[in-house]
């Protein structure tokens, strides 16, 4: 099976495009080498995917006919990813979402006057701290 479409038949990519255009960008390595989307993939290769700013690892058991629902992906591949590589994605979750709660889309105006007059206070706080000084 080609590897664009094995990425997408283990659903680690949503579109076998999607798939295609990660091999381009040289994120995904198999067996250590970087990949075209048309190399072939056998049982027991081991496929390094960087997806999510992460570098996702797994290994091959059995190599699927066709897309293949969540609950089988045990039986075809094994997920090798390191525990620290997963928590380094959840910090970066969370440092995302500091401002604005997930799900609130873009600032509104009356954010961004918020924002700017927040921005021109502290800016003449430290411009009378300067006058002080001489």
């Amino acid at each position: 099976m080609r590897l664009d479409k094995f990425l997408w038949s283990v659903r680690y990519y949503k579109t076998r495009t999607l798939a295609t255009d990660a091999c381009k960008k040289n994120r995904i390595k198999v067996n250590g080498v970087v990949a075209k989307a048309s190399r072939e993939i056998v049982a027991s290769d081991t496929i390094e995917v960087k997806k999510d700013q992460i570098n996702l690892s797994l290994k091959v058991i059995q190599v699927p006919k066709n897309r293949i629902g969540a609950k089988l992906l045990t039986l075809h591949i094994v997920d090798t990813t390191s525990k620290e590589e997963y928590e380094l994605l959840e910090l970066r979750k969370l440092s995302q979402d500091y401002y604005r709660e997930r799900g609130e889309g873009r600032p509104t105006k009356k954010d961004r006057r918020e924002l700017d007059d927040y921005i021109s206070d502290n800016n003449e706080e430290n411009v009378i701290v300067a006058e002080d000084l001489d």
